[in-house]
């Protein structure tokens, strides 16, 4: 995946109603390593990964890069929002030169079923319009992920295609 493109990295925190999304910083490494461990999480991505294997393989300040905000509830990482530039090798694209920006989160259970997706994902949506204005968003989940599917109508994307990848039906949709 390449970058963003022109985009200062990284912007000044982003402050919603009860989040602030920020760049990570090293006291995230825990919430980090829950995150890709947590079988919750993990159950629409493959499942978890060993905590060993993450507890070496995650660097002292996770998730530096641009396009990555860490979700910030109460003072501790609730979980991230993220951009990347979607593989032109994968399926699921709406331009011929593909490379279209990707909208991704993940949360830890305790964060769920609060709207707290929602918000932080609408707060990095308009970041993202004012840092690259005109530029599409796509999103792409599980079908089988009901919350997800949810999620994505809310923020106003809308379906393009479905297609299988990693042994399971695919919802991929873009943001008008």
């Amino acid at each position: 995946m390449t970058g963003l493109g022109p985009v200062a990295w990284p912007p000044a925190p982003i402050r919603t109603e009860r989040l602030v999304l920020r760049e990570s910083e090293a006291r995230d490494r825990d919430a980090f390593i829950e995150l890709f461990a947590s079988p919750e999480v993990r159950t629409y991505l493959g499942g978890p990964r060993p905590r060993d294997e993450l507890e070496r393989a995650v660097p002292a300040v996770p998730g530096r890069r641009p396009g990555l905000f860490v979700i910030e509830l109460d003072g501790a990482m609730g979980g991230t929002v993220t951009f990347q530039r979607r593989d032109a090798e994968r399926p699921g694209h709406v331009r011929p030169d593909a490379g279209e920006a990707e909208l991704g989160y993940l949360l830890l259970p305790q964060a769920w079923g609060h709207g707290y997706a929602a918000e932080a994902c609408t707060a990095a949506l308009d970041w993202f319009a004012g840092a690259l204005p005109g530029e599409l968003v796509v999103l792409c989940t599980q079908a089988a992920n009901a919350p997800s599917m949810r999620l994505a109508a809310k923020l106003g994307f809308i379906e393009v295609e479905r297609f299988e990848e990693y042994g399971a039906e695919q919802w991929f949709g873009v943001r008008i």
